[in-house]
């Protein structure tokens, strides 16, 4: 009896066994699918750039002589006024000069009165046959020379007056100094280039961001475009602005070729700084409530399936009624025509099916879906199992529904 239950056991066992290994085997031949569900939700297609921030208008104030700095009037974020004095140099030497200049014009304006007299004295003699003609020509030449020597001698004294004038160094326009750039006694040399001595930025609660964009993505730039961008100071702040202007010069670096593009952004509560580093999101188009799917649906292909074609549908282009005062509507962006994969069924029974639809726009995580699906479909991400590895999608972000 004890035999007989034994070898109960052991069958029970052998045939546990071997249905558990028949299971093992069954599931492990099954084909499991990774899918995403088509929702609605708001779309934001952007350009990215990276840009500096800086005033709408400065000036760079210099000095067109050289000297000793002897007074600045004016230090880091001071405001100033235009015609306010902000620097004065040493006038020293530039008074010498004006001094002398002085003197030879009137050592010009005296030998200018004796060559009148003596032209006139020479001219009644002549009158009187007593000097001959080229005397009274000598006369007249020497008069002549005397007035243009006066003249010559006025423009020194007025340059050196200008030199003298110079020494006060004067605010072009009202504003807020930037930097300085020499100290009191510090010598500056104008000889080749004026020296800089201060920046000063005309008003700060008005700035520009002047960003560059790649020739790739300027086409889908234009004027009165909304801008977001941030800054490295306040990381969990978005500031906003407009594009103002897109400058056809290009810039070319390494081959890469990028357009200036003019960001104007509202400062008034001076928050940001010249230089600081932007971080530009461009708005280009906006959705709310669109029908997206995930982008790493686009690039899932079975196996055993032909590639997915791309191609562009132009959309029709709407005939704008000329109102007058209102501007042109902007033209619908080209529909794409995608191929992806729904899945069909039920269980086990559950097939990827082909599906062609056309997109939208994209904000590099999700598509518009324009037609083709609808809400709550399961679109196939990616095929799991002994022979499917290589069919997944090739993306780090997956989500098993």
């Amino acid at each position: 009896m004890k035999k007989f239950i034994f070898f109960l056991m052991v069958l029970a066992l052998a045939g546990g066994g071997g249905g558990w290994w028949w299971w093992q085997d069954r599931n492990g031949d099954e084909v499991t699918y990774q899918t995403a569900p088509v929702a609605r939700g708001d779309l934001i297609q952007t350009v990215t750039a990276t840009g500096t921030l800086n005033p709408v208008r400065s000036v760079q104030v210099g000095s067109q002589i050289s000297g000793n700095i002897r007074k600045l009037n004016a230090d880091f974020n001071s405001i100033v006024k235009a015609g306010q004095v902000v620097a004065e140099i040493d006038p020293s030497i530039y008074r010498a000069v004006v001094a002398q200049a002085e003197g030879e014009v009137a050592n010009a304006r005296a030998g200018l009165e004796l060559a009148q007299l003596n032209a006139q004295r020479t001219e009644e003699l002549r009158k009187e046959n007593v000097a001959p003609q080229s005397v009274l020509d000598q006369a007249i030449a020497n008069l002549h020379q005397a007035q243009a020597m006066v003249k010559v001698k006025e423009g020194v004294l007025a340059k050196a007056q200008t030199d003298l004038d110079h020494c006060q160094i004067f605010s072009p326009i009202d504003g807020i100094v930037i930097s300085r750039l020499v100290d009191v006694g510090q010598t500056v040399a104008a000889s080749l280039s004026a020296p800089v001595i201060f920046q000063i930025a005309h008003n700060l609660a008005n700035m520009q961001i002047d960003t560059n964009v790649a020739e790739a993505d300027i086409g889908n730039i234009a004027e009165g475009q909304a801008v977001e961008f941030s800054v490295d100071a306040y990381p969990y702040r978005t500031f906003n602005g407009k594009v103002r202007l897109i400058r056809n010069a290009p810039i070319t670096v390494q081959n890469v070729v990028t357009y200036n593009t003019v960001i104007d952004v509202d400062n008034s509560d001076l928050k940001l700084r010249p230089g600081m580093t932007a971080n530009v999101s461009i708005i280009i188009e906006k959705r709310e409530s669109a029908l997206k799917l995930s982008n790493s649906t686009l690039r899932f292909r079975p196996i055993d399936a032909p590639a997915p074609t791309a191609s562009l549908v132009a959309a029709p282009t709407p005939v704008p009624q000329k109102i007058k005062g209102e501007r042109k509507p902007r033209p619908e962006p080209p529909k794409m025509e995608r191929t992806i994969y729904v899945l069909r069924g039920e269980g086990r029974d559950a097939r990827p099916e082909a599906v062609a639809i056309k997109t939208g726009i994209s904000d590099g995580i999700f598509t518009e879906v324009l037609e083709g699906l609808h809400e709550g479909d399961s679109v196939v991400v990616a095929m799991l199992g002994p022979q499917t590895e290589a069919a997944s999608a090739t993306t780090p972000f997956r989500r098993t529904f």
